[in-house]
Order: C-alpha cells, then sequence, then structure tokens
C-alpha cells in the first residue's frame, strides 16, 4: 500500500503535514478504504491510527466516523461526523448523521439535524441518502405516513435507474410493507432489483435493454404526418436505463386486426364465413 493509492483530493488535504508523516497517514486511510467492506474492524483500526498522527484533517476524521458506523459504533460516528462538519464545513456526510443519531436512539434529534440542511445546496446523490435517512427516524418514532412522505422527491423515478435508485426504491418497499400495502411492497422492491441489475450492465446490453421496449404501432398517413413534425424524444442516457415495468405494459393491436377491421366497417368481409366469391 503507498500514498498514491489515496485519492488524489484526500492526498491534497494532507499537505499541512511534513512528508514522512502525510505518507504515513495516507497508506493508513488507504487501507481503511481498501478494508470497510470486508473487514470493518480492522479498517477502524487504520483510521484511529491516521487519527493518532493528524486528528486535525478533516477527510481523516470523515474517515474515523464512517468506519465507526460501519462497526456500530453510533456514538463514535456522531462525535467524530460532528467535528468533520466544524472542520470541513461540507454536509456531504450528513444522512450519516442523522443515521448514526438514529443509532444512539435519538430519532427525534435525528429529525432536527435532517431539517436544518438546506437540502437544494445539496448533491442529488447525497440528498437521496438524506430522504432514506430520515424516512428511517420517521419509521423509528412510529409516523409510518409521514415516513412515506419523506420520500416522495423528484429523484423517485420509478421508469429509470440511477445509482441512488435501488436503495431508494427498497426504502419505499419497506415503508409499504410497514404500512401493510403489502402489494405495493412487493412492486417496488421489484423495482429496486431491477435497477440494481440494469445499473450492473455494460454499456451494450443497456442499449438492448432500451430497445426490447419500444414498442412500434402502425400509424396511418395522417398520423405519420404528424409525427413528422414532432421533436424526437431525448435519448435515455446511458446512466439512467429505462426500466420495464409489467404493470404498465398493453397489448398492441397486429396489423391483420387493423386490416379485419377496416374491412369491416366498409362492408368486406373476406374471411371464409362469407362466402367470398362463387366459383366460377
Amino acid at each position: 500500500m503507498t500514498p498514491q493509492d489515496l485519492p488524489s483530493a484526500a492526498r491534497n488535504e494532507l499537505k499541512t503535514l511534513s512528508k514522512e508523516n502525510a505518507e504515513q497517514v495516507a497508506r493508513h486511510l488507504a487501507m481503511a478504504a481498501r478494508l470497510i467492506d470486508e473487514d470493518p474492524a480492522r479498517a477502524h483500526e487504520h483510521a484511529l491510527a491516521a487519527s493518532r498522527s493528524a486528528g486535525r484533517i478533516a477527510v481523516v476524521r470523515e474517515t474515523v466516523a464512517i468506519t465507526a458506523y460501519a462497526n456500530g459504533d453510533f456514538p463514535l460516528a456522531v462525535r467524530e461526523l460532528r467535528t468533520y462538519r466544524r472542520i470541513s464545513g461540507r454536509d456531504d456526510q450528513i444522512a450519516l448523521l442523522v443515521d448514526s443519531e438514529r443509532g444512539v436512539g435519538r430519532p427525534d434529534r435525528a429529525l432536527e439535524v435532517g431539517r436544518a440542511v438546506d437540502r437544494a445546496s445539496l448533491p442529488v446523490d447525497v440528498r437521496v441518502e438524506l430522504a432514506i435517512a430520515m424516512s428511517g427516524a420517521r419509521l423509528d418514532l412510529r409516523e409510518n405516513e409521514r415516513a412515506l412522505q419523506e420520500l416522495d422527491i423528484p429523484e423517485l423515478d420509478p421508469q429509470r435507474a440511477f445509482s441512488w435508485s435501488p436503495g431508494l426504491f427498497a426504502a419505499r418497499a419497506a415503508v409499504l410493507e410497514e404500512l401493510g400495502r403489502h402489494d405495493e411492497a412487493v412492486q417496488w422492491q421489484r423495482r429496486a432489483d431491477v435497477a440494481e441489475e440494469a445499473l450492473g450492465m455494460s454499456e451494450a446490453d443497456l442499449e438492448t435493454l432500451v430497445v426490447e421496449e419500444v414498442e412500434e404501432i402502425p400509424l396511418d398517413d395522417e398520423d405519420e404526418d404528424e409525427a413528422d413534425g414532432e421533436a424526437a424524444p431525448e435519448a435515455m442516457p446511458a446512466s439512467a436505463p429505462r426500466l420495464s415495468d409489467d404493470s404498465t405494459s398493453s397489448a398492441v393491436p397486429s396489423v391483420q386486426d387493423e386490416v379485419d377491421e377496416i374491412l369491416l366497417e366498409t362492408g368486406v368481409d373476406d374471411s371464409p364465413a362469407s362466402g367470398g366469391e362463387s366459383e366460377a
């Protein structure tokens, strides 16, 4: 593990340290990031080691908070996240702070912390994470209907998959389950699964996914003229693949069905039952 394994933005925060100390801290932070999923306890040890050498650096306190949260040490996570906010002046970990307040059994305080932030100033992914955390705090207080309202945000788009969609859809499914709306809960959980699968597809797979959902409906001459004058719909970005929804699909009449209908309207029926033309 070398200091270069730490992202450059984080390394820049260590420039106030001596070269030797900065390199040591960078290695600890890089190891914490590498181990956080597979061994959060060891990741936390590396974060604490970095903190002993550089306790006034924002990214160090942030790493201690994240690893503490991963280990279920919510009081430490709250303390470190508050310090991180004070040092950095940033709110990018506000959702984690709200969730940590929930972890220490203070859902009222969690809601207070979340409401104090200007959500419009937050990045989209942070805003979504905050909505999920606030919804969880409402559930802690048995305010299930208000928990659902916390998730009614513009980013809740069941037709497209963004990086935040699986978690947001799953959170909505959990609230609906608490409300006893089981069918809707199953539908939103399915959407979460589909979104997660779509996000894991390659670009070529995503193109196939979009194409397969296009329904080609025959147009008559008048409809074709109108269509020629309309602007083409905006292309779906690869990062937001269109998701299928069985509940919104409808049967499209075949060409033969439309031909038969036209013939009937004009009084012409070429089916065998009508007798057709008489044999010569």
